[in-house]
């Protein structure tokens, strides 16, 4: 993938590992600040991570996140359904 070229092992599976650590954060403390958008790049580190054969540990999604439906698809058709 063009997005990782010339970036270490290291570096990728340090990158996984954020925002793995980022989600545990975030649920630890109640809140959902980590969205689609930080799920969308794990996905994209994790192919690349596959890509390489390396290992790490997976991430343990919120249900918020877990769904497979576009979150923000989903939040705009609710404030539209509750603002009529």
């Amino acid at each position: 993938m063009a997005d990782f070229d010339g970036l270490s092992d290291h570096f990728i599976l340090r990158m996984y590992e954020f925002i793995r650590h980022e989600v545990l954060s975030d649920a630890s403390a109640g809140s959902h600040l980590v969205g689609l958008a930080a799920r969308q790049r794990a996905d994209g580190v994790l192919k690349e991570i596959n890509r390489r054969g390396l290992l790490c540990k997976p991430i343990d999604w919120p249900e918020h996140l877990t769904t497979g439906a576009d979150h923000c698809q989903v939040a705009i058709a609710t404030l539209k359904t509750t603002s009529s």
